[in-house]
């Protein structure tokens, strides 16, 4: 309890009043130490350790790799070239696996170095450990060499190498490797079907491969499931995950954490929350990580307030959860909920990442307050994430939305840019904010660079070309969109083009791509038209347009309003000329009284 609350002091004052300890106190309070950071009691306590399991081993090393202390490792660790033991197998094996987690291919290399000069023989182990790490550090070519080193490579070996070809997006060496193995295992398997996924463009590679195992009668586990909902997640197949629901019930894995966390994602994204719910609603066995997976879907369908229940009861939580709350949050209209929980993290000194500070940022803009948003960059600025990407973009958008148009433009000319989002963020910035001109330049910057523009990029275009009145460019960009880069227009840019038409007083044209628009019609949409109709004095069509929106929406009042001042000046006319008219009849009536 007392290293779960971080207060050593404590737990070293109840550990000294043992009359008997044995390894699993000393494992517990040398853990505690390991993740405070204090590494000299962590050392002092190893050392003093008479018999060193596996587990004391792994939670040393692996602390020091991770606190950037490779030195220590050799130094205090009693890792001098001595004799080759089984235990020091396991420390390289360990070290090697810590550095694989961080990436660290330079520290990495000095321990596979160190292996070679120590003579220590390559078993399956420690091989598998190289090939993983070289694989997590996409240098493919040393991982090839020591797979290439073993007599015959073990599935966890073939697997690593086929995890790292995958996660370069070289699905062909994938497969090679994998067709090397005769008969290969689950664990194989399951490497090639999340690799299929991984590399996004060959999911239909995911789900030949699972056909081909249930055609051989291998069933798989729950992580050969979690692969495959990966992939129906990313094809949006709702009767391919409702089919893998029974699959997992008829192998008893319905109830599985791993296999219903990857369900209820497949579910969510396959537009089904409501299946999502139902499922969640049968399990009686929970983890962190589906439960941050079920926040983020309450949170996706609106209910919001089944989210903050989950998250308050859970009995732990990690950064994601927090995150994940603070993204429903934003996403359903709190922003002063999400700033509260950020405010909460602060007071909790816990290690936020990249995405509380960018969730926050979300929040920020969405009230566009800049005191909170550059108390959050100063937050990012001290814990040296100012630079990231994903927070620079967010800091983007932040100053778009509160005006600051200029602010955005000098932090979005010094950041990093590796894809299409940062541009987009500056791009819409400039169209909501009025910049037409400034827009399109930074449009045509952005396809000098070399990337290519998605949907989002041209809502923004259209956005700036609507808001400026610039016809004959949005006319362009809308057919070219599909001529040129193959993207189909979503509802989001018919009514940007349509409200463009309307204003200029193009009514026919923009009458037409109503009619040609492939989506179920909007009452908004007719509305641009309609008010179109008005300023532009086509009262006939006007009339029109408001009785089809008054059919689509009876409660809409703008129709009504807009229809009866329409309606007014003619009525108001038909009056008059019918009171004239009798008058005029009157008078020739009773002419003879004039007389």
């Amino acid at each position: 309890m007392y290293v779960k609350c971080g207060t050593m002091d404590d737990a070293l004052n109840l550990f000294d009043e043992m009359p008997h300890r044995n390894g699993f106190s000393r494992n517990t309070l040398l853990e505690g130490y390991i993740k405070s950071g204090d590494q000299e009691r962590a050392l002092s306590l190893f050392d003093s350790m008479a018999c060193k399991d596996d587990f004391t081993w792994s939670m040393v090393v692996s602390g020091f790799v991770k606190a950037g202390n490779l030195e220590r490792c050799f130094k205090d660790l009693s890792l001098e070239p001595l004799e080759v033991s089984h235990e020091k197998k396991f420390i390289f094996a360990t070290v090697v696996g810590a550095c694989a987690e961080l990436a660290a291919l330079g520290c990495g290399k000095q321990i596979h170095a160190r292996i070679v000069t120590d003579g220590v023989e390559f078993d399956n182990v420690l091989a598998s450990s190289l090939v993983n790490f070289y694989g997590e550090c996409g240098d493919l070519d040393s991982a090839s060499q020591v797979l290439n080193l073993m007599n015959e490579p073990d599935d966890y070996s073939l697997s690593a190498m086929v995890s790292g070809f995958a996660n370069c997006g070289r699905m062909n060496d994938a497969r090679r490797v994998f067709d090397t193995k005769s008969n290969p295992d689950v664990v194989l398997r399951n490497s090639l079907i999340s690799g299929y996924v991984v590399s996004n463009e060959t999911i239909g590679g995911a789900f030949l491969l699972f056909k081909e195992m249930l055609t051989n009668g291998v069933h798989g586990n729950s992580v050969t499931l979690a692969g495959v909902l990966g992939a129906i997640s990313i094809s949006g197949m709702l009767k391919h995950a409702q089919q893998m629901h029974t699959l997992a019930c008829k192998l008893g894995l319905h109830g599985n954490v791993i296999a219903a966390t990857a369900m209820l994602d497949a579910y969510s994204k396959c537009g089904s929350p409501d299946d999502a719910c139902r499922l969640f609603s049968e399990l009686k066995v929970f983890d962190t990580i589906l439960l941050n997976s079920m926040i983020t879907v309450y949170s996706n369908c609106g209910r919001i307030e089944d989210a903050k229940h989950i998250f308050m009861a859970m009995p732990s939580k990690s950064i994601i959860s927090w995150n994940s709350m603070m993204v429903g949050f934003s996403q359903n209209g709190c922003p002063i909920e999400a700033l509260d929980l950020f405010r909460q993290i602060n007071v909790l000194d816990l290690r936020m990442d990249k995405f509380s500070l960018a969730s926050v940022l979300c929040s920020c803009a969405s009230i566009s307050s800049l005191e909170y948003g550059e108390q959050v960059f100063a937050r990012a600025t001290i814990i040296g994430l100012d630079d990231d990407e994903i927070v620079s973009n967010s800091l983007v958008d932040f100053y778009c939305k509160c005006g600051l148009v200029k602010n955005a433009r000098k932090l979005f000319d010094r950041m990093m840019k590796s894809n299409e989002v940062p541009w987009n963020s500056m791009l819409i910035g400039y169209a909501t904010n009025g910049h037409g001109s400034e827009a399109l330049a930074l449009f045509n910057e952005m396809r000098l660079a070399g990337l290519k523009p998605n949907e989002i990029t041209f809502t923004g275009v259209l956005s700036a070309c609507d808001h400026c009145g610039l016809v004959e460019e949005g006319r362009k960009w809308f057919y070219k969109m599909k001529q040129d880069y193959h993207i189909e227009p979503y509802i989001e840019h018919y009514a940007c083009t349509i409200d463009l038409f309307s204003r200029a007083g193009c009514l026919e044209e923009a009458i037409s791509l109503v009619e040609a628009m492939p989506f179920e019609l909007d009452a908004s949409i007719l509305s641009s038209v309609l008010r179109g109709c008005v300023s532009h004095g086509h009262k006939d069509l006007a009339k029109k347009m408001a009785e089809r929106i008054i059919e689509l929406d009876p409660e809409n009042s703008g129709a009504y309003y807009l229809q009866a001042t329409i309606l007014l000046p003619i009525l108001l006319a038909s009056t008059l000329l019918s009171v004239v008219v009798a008058v005029t009849e009157w008078r020739k009536e009773y002419k003879w009284m004039d007389m």
